[in-house]
């Protein structure tokens, strides 16, 4: 199961570093544009690109309590077919 403000602090922590995708069982990766997203063969659920998503937020706190960000990723990934749920 996902977790939402999990998904959020990682999108956080991947501003300038690169997009953030996130698999099934929780694991997430930074990658940089245009590289393979795929580990051991299996694509992520989604991909964040995260200065679109966070940079307007001054603090993490905002973003993690962030109503539309939220319905936001939730969406994303229950649209892939995963599970997630808010902590």
């Amino acid at each position: 199961m996902l977790h939402t403000h999990a998904i959020i602090k990682a999108i956080w922590d991947a501003q300038g570093y690169g997009n953030l995708a996130v698999w099934a069982d929780g694991t997430t990766s930074i990658i940089a544009p245009g590289e393979s997203p795929k580990k051991d063969g299996t694509a992520p659920l989604a991909i964040f690109k995260p200065i679109p998503l966070v940079a307007g937020f001054p603090m993490l706190d905002f973003a993690i309590h962030d109503p539309d960000l939220l319905e936001r990723i939730e969406t994303t990934i229950r649209g892939a077919g995963g599970e997630i749920e808010r902590d």
